[in-house]
């Protein structure tokens, strides 16, 4: 594995890739790696001759009132989960590289930047698309691979690719979810072991929901109405708080009032000072979610080296 760190080294590499022919597959992530990242890496190797990572911690798309100086970074324990994932290159560059005069042109999000995760964080998927953009023209990627758990984040950087015409392939993987449910997550290492309990009322109510489609409601205010019951106690008692469950429309991420196979079932919640997001496409369900306890190779991987 290559370890690069300045925008010029990583744009040289991405030349010779190009000048031997090779098809490179992209994943861009903030670091503290972990068993859902490998699984990323893993599908790009499936799609590309060649896999980058990077890691940056992009401050566009932190609020002032955010984690931007206490994100969980550990660099080495990242190297060691990139070799083990099978990595090419990880690319680690500095903000003064990433941003060398400061951000002074951003990429608009429309009007799906301003609900759900956009209404409670203003700005942010202006951030993101704008470094995911940047990244993007540093690495030339053919494909780039994000997580579903993000899904607003992922419908977003497919209507960049389409509408600023990218020649980029965007594959967003399925969640990993560790043995008892809960979406991996950097941020995870946040949650005391009481907190963490009481998160898993997020899986239980995607699950209750998406057993109520099952059971054929079509209902999108019963969908979550079955979903929110799961979250109730713990919010009676104060010890989480729901901050949007909504069923969306896959093709343009609006609220459905008829919940269909391939809608989102959404949530997000706060437990302590702590915020968790979530979903489940309703026509599959959390149990055909990868888990870190399955056997795949990737996430094996991922775990033996420490995450």
């Amino acid at each position: 594995m290559r370890h690069l760190q300045t925008v010029a080294d990583m744009r040289a590499a991405s030349a010779e890739a190009a000048r031997a022919g090779h098809r490179v597959g992209f994943v861009p992530t903030m670091g503290y790696l972990h068993a859902g990242h490998a699984a990323l890496v893993a599908e790009a190797k499936r799609r590309a001759d060649l896999v980058a990572l990077s890691i940056f911690v992009n401050p566009l798309q932190f609020a002032p009132s955010e984690d931007l100086a206490t994100y969980p970074r550990d660099l080495e324990r990242d190297r060691s989960l990139s070799q083990a994932a099978g990595v090419d290159v990880l690319w680690t560059p500095a903000n003064e590289d990433v941003y060398p005069a400061g951000p002074s042109i951003t990429v608009s999000p429309g009007p799906v930047g301003g609900i759900l995760e956009g209404a409670i964080r203003p700005g942010h998927f202006a951030g993101v698309l704008t470094v995911v953009l940047k990244l993007f023209n540093v690495v030339g990627p053919a494909v780039a691979v994000f997580g579903r758990k993000d899904a607003q984040q992922a419908f977003l950087v497919r209507a960049m690719v389409r509408d600023l015409d990218l020649p980029v392939e965007i594959v967003v993987a399925p969640t990993v979810r560790d043995a008892d449910g809960l979406a991996l997550s950097s941020r995870n290492v946040y949650l005391t072991p009481g907190m963490r309990e009481t998160a898993l009322a997020l899986p239980r109510a995607l699950e209750a929901g998406a057993a109520a489609f099952r059971a054929g409601e079509r209902r999108a205010g019963q969908v979550v109405a079955a979903a929110y019951r799961e979250f109730a106690p713990a919010e009676r008692a104060g010890a989480l708080t729901v901050e949007y469950i909504n069923v969306l429309d896959a093709g343009d991420f609006q609220p459905n009032h008829a919940a269909i196979p391939t809608s989102f079932l959404a949530a997000a919640i706060r437990v302590g000072a702590k915020r968790l997001i979530d979903n489940v496409v309703l026509g599959q369900g959390l149990d055909t979610d990868p888990r870190v306890a399955a056997s795949a190779p990737a996430a094996q991987a991922a775990r033996g080296a420490g995450a």
